[in-house]
């Protein structure tokens, strides 16, 4: 996300299917979750600058809990944004005013988004559970899901 020199907060979205999508992908074992990133997206001119990990959402799902990141890039131009390769090359990116991103993902997407800006906005970290706010990291999470670092780094 990004805000032009005047205008609106900006997102590049990923049309998959005729459906908006956050781009993502798995998170191997004893892999940063930033490392995941760049395999996930790539092409812009230096590489996809990673600013920090805004969000973190776990979910137990049948036989494994499910851990997903979300990531914050460091500001990008509309001409690197054009350069976005998403590992699905059924997707084409689109660059939409954050609002209407916001608007047409899914309930869980949504949320992590919505939750994701509040935290690069207060240069926190925000921790969901089972589509549920929490006020810090809760002492359940292993070390493995932050791919070998500690919370909040």
């Amino acid at each position: 996300m990004w805000r032009p020199d005047r205008g609106t907060l900006r997102s590049a979205g990923f049309v998959l299917l005729r459906m908006l999508v956050l781009p993502g992908g798995g998170v191997y074992e004893r892999q940063r979750p930033e490392d995941a990133a760049h395999r996930v997206l790539s092409g812009p001119p230096g590489g996809l600058r990673l600013l920090r990990r805004v969000a973190v959402d776990w979910v137990q799902a049948r036989r494994r809990k499910v851990i997903t990141h979300v990531l914050a890039t460091a500001p990008m131009t509309r001409e690197a944004v054009g350069h976005l390769i998403y590992r699905d090359p059924r997707a084409t990116v689109r660059v939409l005013p954050t609002v209407r991103v916001i608007d047409d993902l899914p309930t869980q997407g949504r949320l992590r988004v919505l939750v994701g800006l509040q935290a690069l906005a207060t240069d926190e970290t925000a921790y969901i559970e089972g589509g549920v706010v929490l006020p810090s990291a809760p002492p359940n999470l292993t070390q493995e899901c932050w791919g070998q670092r500690s919370p909040g780094t």
